[in-house]
Formats: C-alpha cells, sequence, structure tokens
C-alpha cells in the first residue's frame, strides 16, 4: 500500500502580507523555517520511502529539514512548482482586486474556468502534477512524502479524491499542513486533512486560505 503525505511548505513573509506568490522564488521566513523544523520533528519517527518537492526554495528546504532525520536526498519535480498566476505575481490581493476586478471575481466564484495572464490554468496544474502522482505510486510502494504549495496540493487534492476544480475552494490546506491518503484497492483514501497540530505556537501568523 503506498501512503502519501502532501504537505505545504511553511510561512513565507508573502504569505503574512497576502502578496501572491506563484513561481518567484520566495524563501521561508522565521516562523516557517520554525514549522519544517517542527514537521521534520513530527515525522522523524515515520518510515518514509521517499521525499519529493515543488523547486523553489520555500517548498524544497520544508522538504529537506523533512529530510535530514531519514537521511534521505530530496527529489525535485519540476511538475510540483506553484501555480504560475502570471501577471499576478508580487501583487496584494488589494491590487489584483483594482486592476483585474472582474478575473478577480471569477477566480473567487469560478477558478476552473480561470487562465491567468501570462500564467497557467488549474486544468494545466492537474495535468503536470498528475504525472507525478503517477511515477510516484508506480515506483513506490510505502510511504511518500510530498511537499508542495496551495494551489498546487489543493489541486492534486480534488483530483485525487475524484473531484473536479471547481470544487477548488472547498479545500484549505494551511502552511504546514498535512494531508494524508491511502491507495488501496486502485483508489485514494483520505485518511487525514489539513492536520497541524504539532505546530507548537508560532504556528502561522494568520489563518487565511492564503
Amino acid at each position: 500500500m503506498t501512503e502519501l503525505i502532501l504537505i505545504r511548505h511553511g510561512e513565507t513573509e508573502w504569505n503574512v502580507a497576502e502578496l501572491f506568490r506563484g513561481q518567484i522564488d520566495i524563501a521561508l521566513n522565521e516562523t516557517g523555517v520554525k514549522q519544517a523544523e517542527l514537521l521534520a520533528g513530527y515525522l522523524s519517527t515515520s518510515t518514509i520511502e521517499a521525499i519529493y518537492s515543488s523547486p523553489l526554495q520555500r517548498a524544497l528546504k520544508t522538504a529537506e529539514l523533512i529530510a535530514i532525520p531519514h537521511q534521505l536526498k530530496v527529489n525535485v519535480e519540476p511538475d510540483l512548482i506553484d501555480f504560475n498566476f502570471g501577471k499576478w505575481q508580487g501583487l496584494s490581493h488589494r491590487e489584483v482586486k483594482e486592476r483585474y476586478g472582474d478575473l478577480y471575481a471569477r477566480w473567487i466564484n469560478h477558478p476552473e474556468r480561470v487562465k491567468m495572464p501570462d500564467g497557467e490554468t488549474l486544468d494545466e496544474v492537474r495535468r503536470r502534477t498528475a504525472r507525478v502522482i503517477d511515477k510516484v505510486i508506480k515506483k513506490h510502494m510505502g510511504t511518500v512524502v510530498i511537499v508542495g504549495h496551495r494551489v498546487v496540493n489543493k489541486v492534486i487534492i480534488c483530483a485525487l479524491l475524484g473531484l473536479d476544480n471547481s470544487h477548488f475552494w472547498k479545500v484549505r490546506q494551511d502552511t504546514g499542513g498535512i494531508s494524508i491518503f491511502a491507495r488501496q484497492n486502485e483508489q485514494f483514501i483520505l485518511t487525514r486533512h489539513n492536520d497541524t497540530s504539532f505546530l507548537t505556537p508560532p504556528a502561522r501568523a494568520q489563518m487565511s486560505d492564503f
């Protein structure tokens, strides 16, 4: 039985400021590093076969700290990179609402219908992350850690549950959060979702889905 531990990276200053990050390579802040260290401690007694990560440093640093107790090398997967928000990247919520009001409203109400200006669609994220999941389940039989990003992980969770991308906003994963899937009889079963119980204060600066 393959078990997937899907993890969102630790906090960054852009999470706190609610700036759209996308594929801009932002580092963990002090709280984010602490979250990653707590994650590493929490998972240190688990038997982990492999660890995969987005190439962006906020995810990769989180993955590397988790890998240390297990003496594992992190497998960097380009297809796990964060959602390409295109021209929204680096902008605040307020700026996006002012400049892209209609598109922002569609993103909130029908994210599955949005093509970001100079960026991606959620369907494109779904296709590229499916390649990673297929690779993992073909290669591994034990527990595998995947460290990614908010949008990417939400898309993966919807896909594994058999939900289309219109359900995107019905799923939440906080910074440092863990969601676990067990693969049984060729289907994925969600056994735990958005667990942050191990993140002793300071856990994160804010609780919004950003």
